[in-house]
């Protein structure tokens, strides 16, 4: 049997908040995705700001050991393009292609995408991302294929003007349930909605392309939604992501798992079911044995970060299986307000007096009993052992990681473009470094 294409669906800023999760989000197409394949409940991000996370994804290991420390729109770019999947699949015979945002390699240098070692860049512009998708599948090549569909919803901002209707609408859970939450998340529903819709056009055309039966699909995101206390949080607000994988016959359908995985899992799991040697480099840990129903678990913790977002706010966490450990590497004394897009929420709480509240250097949450990481157990003397087993956990992966934080703080590369972590906005101007 020859060796199945691979299509791998990225959305901007989504967390889990889509209808397969059991959100009041119409996402019809992605329902009926995970309904035929499998749908993983407790999949996360190594970490919650955009080309970190695609960069850990795509090259299988930690941000920080792919060279990835912010954002390609500021200046950041990967360390080493040779380590993106697409060049291991290349030696085993697949072509690749991309349409839409590829978020690895600043996208004003020339000919970004072709320098990250795509074949074929059929668009790097957001907009036509679904519509060079469809062209391409109707005209595959018959060579097997890596196809990267990169969305910008559900990034803000926006669409204003929206059919849904905020009086019925729920906040995310962060989010106290008021006029102007609801009206944000209102506002998000809208997105979410068009993001499924062209999500739809491209599964379509590769049903109609009769490519389905041979074509592994990969649908996620980046990490959790645009508002306050979730993107660029490391709680699972922020790392908690969408997964589902419909296997082309690889494994069953229909499908939940409940373990814990990382995006760091799916590089050597491709490698796992396609039976091509793993790179050395890969940090993470194939997902067959759950794919296949040969095991409930194959993690017992995993590990999230932050460097640099549109400024500087180096943080570090490891989650268990219960308790979830975040330390800070600053002495802040307010959040970091650059790092949280503007909207509706945001304008809230920082009228209710949000950016005068210092940030704790240290949490411990026990996510059983506490799933939405509101109760700081650091100084409970009940959860000692768990906070020294936790700080010793993550101490071990830094050193074991070459994590730069355990040198000080981490330089920004000259020409990056960095907010101040005092301002208010990232909107606000930046500067760049020398």
């Amino acid at each position: 049997m020859p060796r199945p294409n691979i299509l791998y669906i990225h959305s901007h800023d989504t967390g889990r908040y889509i209808s397969p999760y059991g959100h009041a989000v119409p996402t019809p197409n992605l329902q009926r995705l995970a309904q035929q394949g499998a749908l993983f409940r407790r999949a996360y991000c190594a970490a919650p700001t955009c080309s970190p996370s695609r960069a850990a994804l795509l090259t299988g290991q930690s941000p920080h050991s792919a060279g990835m420390l912010g954002l390609a729109n500021r200046g950041f770019q990967l360390g080493d393009f040779r380590q993106h999947i697409i060049h291991t699949l290349k030696g085993a015979g697949y072509t690749s292609a991309l349409a839409g945002i590829q978020h690895v390699n600043p996208a004003a240098r020339p000919n970004a995408a072709s320098e990250v070692g795509y074949d074929q860049v059929l668009t790097d512009k957001h907009a036509q991302a679904h519509t060079a998708a469809v062209d391409f599948l109707r005209d595959a090549p018959e060579t097997p294929f890596w196809l990267t569909v990169g969305f910008f919803e559900t990034h803000r901002e926006f669409p204003l003007e929206n059919d849904v209707d905020p009086a019925y609408v729920l906040p995310p859970t962060p989010m106290p349930d008021t006029p102007a939450g609801r009206q944000d998340m209102a506002n998000f529903i809208a997105m979410a909605k068009i993001l499924d819709d062209k999500i739809g056009q491209v599964l379509r055309a590769l049903d109609e392309s009769g490519l389905r039966d041979n074509t592994l699909v990969i649908y996620t995101t980046d990490h959790g939604l645009a508002f306050p206390g979730m993107k660029c949080n490391l709680t699972d607000h922020g790392i908690g992501v969408s997964l589902i994988m419909h296997g082309a016959g690889l494994f069953a359908g229909g499908r939940v798992i409940d373990a814990m995985i990382s995006h760091i899992d799916i590089f050597p799991t491709i490698c796992d079911l396609l039976d091509i040697p793993a790179p050395d480099w890969l940090q993470g840990t194939s997902m067959l044995p759950l794919l296949r129903g040969e095991a409930d678990s194959i993690r017992a913790e995993l590990f999230a970060e932050v460097s640099y977002h549109a400024a500087y706010e180096p943080k570090r966490a490891v989650r268990s299986d219960r308790y979830k450990y975040i330390r800070r590497y600053d002495d802040r004394q307010g959040p970091v307000l650059s790092n949280i897009d503007d909207g509706f929420a945001k304008s809230e709480l920082l009228a209710a007096g949000f950016g005068e509240r210092a940030p704790a250097p240290e949490q411990l949450y026990d996510t059983l009993l506490d799933p939405v990481e509101r109760n700081n157990l650091v100084d409970d003397a009940a959860y000692a052992p768990a906070l020294a087993d936790m700080r010793a956990r993550l101490d071990r992966w830094m050193r074991e990681t070459d994590d730069p934080l355990l040198q000080g703080d981490v330089p920004a590369p000259p020409g990056t473009q960095l907010n101040d972590p005092d301002g208010q906005s990232p909107r606000d101007p930046v500067r760049t470094m020398k």
